[in-house]
Formats: structure tokens, sequence, C-alpha cells
């Protein structure tokens, strides 16, 4: 596994609201708070094969790449 974490930053990257990520995360049985506080993998987010998971991971997995994550 990949050491590059989804953030909330990249949610908001991605063009997607806070609001629909929260509504996204309890959909698919993710834990809201520790996302915010945490991050999650980003391959448990690819995994879930969901087209706005997708877009987000990208845009993480593009930062990694240009060396800004943290």
């Amino acid at each position: 596994m990949s050491e590059i974490t989804v953030r909330v930053r990249h949610v908001r990257a991605a063009m997607y609201c806070t609001r629909g990520m929260r509504a996204w995360l309890q959909l698919h049985g993710f834990d809201v708070n520790d996302f915010v506080k945490n991050g999650m993998p980003v391959e448990q987010m690819e995994a879930t094969g969901d087209a706005m998971a997708l877009r987000v991971a990208a845009v993480a997995r593009k930062e990694a790449e240009d060396g800004r994550q943290g």
C-alpha cells in the first residue's frame, strides 16, 4: 500500500463540497470525523469504485507525484 493519504483539501481541490463529502463518507460506511482528522489511504477510497472517489484520489495522487503530499 502507498503512503498517499486523501484529505479534505483533496475533496475541495476536486471541486466537491464538504457537505457532499460527509454524505458520501456516511453512504460508504466511513467515519466522517476520522476522515477529517486523519484522512484515508488513497487505495481505500479507490476501492469503492465510485466516480467521485476516483476523482478525489486522482487529485491526491497528483499532489504526491508533484512532491506536495504532506
